[in-house]
Parts: C-alpha cells; sequence; structure tokens
C-alpha cells in the first residue's frame, strides 16, 4: 500500500478525490494511504467474515455488521475504511441520516500484500486508540490476530476465536483452521490439483 508523506491529508480531502473504483483512499493521522482492488481470497474472507458477524450480532441484538467502503472518521486527519466493521444498534435516524452513525466497536482488516504494514503499523495503532477491537486476519499464516484496546501484544488464533461483545447472551465462537480452509481450499491427494471448498 503506498503512502503519501508529501502533505498532512484531513478527511475533507481525502472526500475531495475524485472517485476511483480500482483505489482505495484512507488517511490515518493525516498520511494518505492508497491500496489497490483486493484479491480473490482477501474478498473471499472478507465475505466470510462479514456473514459470520452478521448473523452472530443480528441474533445477539448488540450491533450491525457493516462492509468497506464505510467511512469511520475518527478525527480530522482521520478516516479509514475498515475491511469488515461492527457499530451498536442504531435508531431510524441513522438510518435516515439525520445523525452520524456510532464508531466501530470492532474493526476487522484482512492482510494482503499490498495492505499489509499500513495495516498492522498504521491502522490498527489507531483503532486501539480510539478504543475499537481490531482483528488483523493473516491468510499466509492462517491465523487472527486479535488486538482489545488495552493490550500491547495481541492474542493469536490459529485454532479457536472467542469473542463475547457486551449485552451477548452467548459468544461468538470462530473456528480459525475451518474458517482458514474455507477460504483458502484444501490440497488434494497426487497431482490433481487444488480443491475449493464451498
Amino acid at each position: 500500500m503506498p503512502i503519501a508523506h508529501e502533505r498532512r491529508w484531513s478527511v475533507e480531502d481525502v472526500w475531495a478525490l475524485p472517485d476511483d473504483p480500482h483505489q482505495r483512499y484512507e488517511t490515518v493521522d493525516g498520511e494518505l494511504l492508497v491500496s489497490p482492488m483486493p484479491r480473490f481470497a482477501h474478498q473471499r474472507a472478507v465475505s466470510r467474515l462479514g456473514l459470520m458477524l452478521g448473523e452472530y450480532v443480528q441474533r445477539q441484538r448488540v450491533g450491525e455488521m457493516m462492509f468497506s467502503p464505510y467511512d469511520v472518521v475518527l478525527d480530522p486527519f482521520t478516516l479509514m475504511q475498515p475491511d469488515v466493521l461492527v457499530i451498536a444498534p442504531v435508531g431510524l435516524d441513522v438510518v435516515r441520516g439525520e445523525v452520524a452513525p456510532p464508531p466501530p466497536y470492532l474493526a476487522v482488516e484482512v492482510l494482503s500484500p499490498s495492505t499489509a504494514r499500513a495495516d498492522r503499523l498504521r491502522k490498527r495503532p489507531r483503532y486501539q486508540r480510539a478504543a475499537i477491537e481490531c482483528w488483523l486476519v493473516d491468510l499466509d499464516s492462517q491465523l487472527i490476530e486479535r488486538w482489545t484496546p488495552d493490550v500491547d501484544r495481541p492474542e493469536i488464533c490459529a485454532v479457536r476465536l472467542e469473542w463475547n461483545p457486551s449485552g451477548a447472551a452467548e459468544p461468538l465462537e470462530v473456528d480459525v483452521a475451518a474458517l482458514m480452509l474455507a477460504i483458502l481450499g484444501a490440497e488434494k491427494d497426487g497431482a490433481e490439483g487444488t480443491t475449493i471448498q464451498p
């Protein structure tokens, strides 16, 4: 992900950029982050995680799941678009656009070669400073780094992740190994190649 250092970019500056369906623009503490269209595996991970989180928060009545593009504005110089996010339940005033939606309490970033550095070193610390839990989904290592706002090191979830947001009657239990298998597929025996799981 290219990072532009020539100037301090505000949220208004980013909003003024021309629409480009092939690029995503964000600014973190005034640094412009530009990311290209994601690869297939990235989008599959976003889809699987989003569906899982969406069904869970709706069933537990603890919020709403949203996909990028969705602007999370934390200050005049920080606008981020998590791949997947969860916000608290909202009223009709938010739905009608009369008031701004609340900031997320969970942001999920699926790492890719072009975004991993900025996701880890720019966006993740900024989420933590805003008291937003952040999951970094590492498809290469087949694990999820779970960063809560008050930690210096993440919980490394390679087998299982348990998430119990405030107000939920029961936790969400993510079988990380099965999720990675569903996203990335499984090797078949011999020379038959790769099978992508449904």
